[in-house]
């Protein structure tokens, strides 16, 4: 199997627990290093690779493929750029980009040159989103009347990372948690026609936002998406509703929390829930009213990665499309205006 060459632009938790552990399992790629700044942790995870002292000596290095850009939001533009002018293949994770003309930027570079990439949005591979998507494909719930998707934390206590508590392009809630609920929703429903949006300061002391409320608004439906910090009791994560029933599910994946416990990713049990976390389906179906549980599909951000190399191999679209992540920061510069204005915003 052709392998991708490929190399981090950071080696903390991301690198550590998002990246390295899935480059490790799929066949097709090998990590060659990360750039490490004043911490030198990679070798210790994997004696044989590299530690590159600098951006510069990744883009030099002639066998480096793809570069991950795993780095603070507001780094993302420059250094996509960088990796893209040197002819290497980009993941970028999110927020993609600061604004909607750096990703505009971007994804024009990419297809000028040829190259591919790839906005790391893992989270379309969780096991309970994934469990949504099959209930929406399957119409189970009749024609869609509302929905609401939650990332909710209970955390009053500020960040010790300090690039995300200081006003910064990428800083505040809603480039941080704020992709994943967007990306979802456009994953799972398309472009809306106009958003809406509440956005504040909730925590005693933030000088970023920490609380959003976003409506997304579509012809037929709304989908409003939640995210904050003082929730201490949390609501079902997802909560659509149709003409003809509901689907609740919470929020489940277990991926993240085993990656920061060492745990290895495998292709056979890894990502699946514990039992107790299925989601509720009450509906109707060929005239019959059902209330039942519903069995959580198996999550695997393997996935996420297989398709990167399928589209670089085999020049096929990426998993996450930089046009994906335009589309993300057009929201979200949407949101903040609406905010802002206290308006709905047009697309």
């Amino acid at each position: 199997m052709q392998k991708i060459k490929t190399a981090l632009l950071s080696y903390g938790m991301s690198g550590k627990v998002f990246h390295a552990p899935f480059l490790e399992l799929h066949p097709g790629f090998e990590l060659l290093g990360s750039w490490e700044r004043s911490k030198k942790l990679i070798q210790e995870d994997f004696p044989n690779v590299i530690s590159y002292p600098s951006l510069e000596s990744i883009l030099e290095d002639e066998s480096v493929d793809l570069v991950i850009v795993n780095t603070p939001i507001d780094s993302h533009f420059e250094y996509a750029k960088k990796v893209l002018l040197a002819g290497k293949h980009a993941i970028v994770e999110k927020a993609f980009t600061a604004n909607v003309a750096e990703a505009e930027e971007l994804a024009y570079l990419a297809k000028e040159k040829g190259l591919k990439l790839a906005v790391f949005q893992n989270r379309r591979w969780d096991s309970d989103l994934k469990t949504v998507k099959k209930i929406l494909d399957e119409k189970a719930l009749g024609e869609i009347v509302e929905a609401e998707f939650h990332f909710d934390r209970y955390n009053p206590v500020l960040s010790p990372k300090v690039h995300k508590e200081t006003v910064n392009s990428g800083s505040g809630i809603v480039k941080d948690l704020g992709p994943h609920l967007i990306d979802q929703a456009l994953y799972l429903f398309g472009l809306p026609n106009a958003v809406s949006a509440d956005i504040r300061i909730t925590r005693e002391h933030s000088l970023v936002n920490d609380y959003m409320d976003l409506l997304l608004y579509y012809p037929d439906f709304r989908v409003r998406l939640k995210a904050g910090y003082f929730v201490r009791e949390s609501n079902p994560s997802y909560v659509v509703h149709g003409k003809k029933g509901s689907f609740l599910k919470s929020r489940g994946d277990v991926q993240e929390d085993e990656l920061k416990l060492g745990k290895k990713p495998n292709l056979k049990t890894w990502g699946t829930e514990q039992e107790g976390n299925e989601g509720l389906l009450h509906t109707e179906i060929n005239g019959k009213v059902i209330k039942d549980k519903v069995l959580t599909l198996q999550g695997n951000y393997y996935d996420y990665f297989d398709g990167v190399y399928q589209s670089i191999i085999n020049n096929l679209p990426e998993p996450v499309t930089a046009q994906d992540g335009v589309n993300v920061m057009r929201i979200i510069e949407s949101a903040f205006q609406s905010s802002q204005e206290k308006k709905v915003i047009d697309l």
